[in-house]
């Protein structure tokens, strides 16, 4: 069965680092474009960043551009998301999904994970 399963979320403060991970089973993880989305309390969920199957292009949403790096390690079945120079408006449920296009558009993708808990406090 199809799992993601992410991992390093927590409550820190302004300014700090986070890295998430997110580790594949069940599935050929080195043919898929990995993203990382958010949603906010109340709000719709966004897109963060994407990498593509052999880690050689990414894209990032303008929000996050100098601050995060999206990477993956195939051998592992695992991608991440570090995060630097947090902010308080990054708050937010981080999700790694799966798809096979190089695309920010959530409706592509078809295999989530449960999520995990950023909380940036001021």
């Amino acid at each position: 069965q199809d799992q993601l399963v992410e991992s390093g979320g927590g409550l820190v403060q302004a300014g700090s680092s986070l890295r998430l991970s997110c580790t594949a089973s069940g599935r050929t993880f080195s043919s898929d474009y990995m993203g990382w989305f958010r949603q906010a309390l109340g709000k719709e969920r966004e897109f963060v960043a994407v990498i593509s199957p052999a880690g050689g292009r990414t894209m990032y949403a303008d929000f996050v551009k100098g601050r995060f790096t999206v990477s993956r390690d195939n051998a592992k079945n695992t991608v991440y998301l570090q995060m630097n120079s947090l902010k308080p408006e990054d708050t937010a449920v981080y999700y790694c999904a799966g798809t096979r296009l190089f695309t920010g558009n959530h409706r592509n993708y078809n295999f989530w994970g449960q999520g995990t808990q950023v909380t940036v406090s001021s």
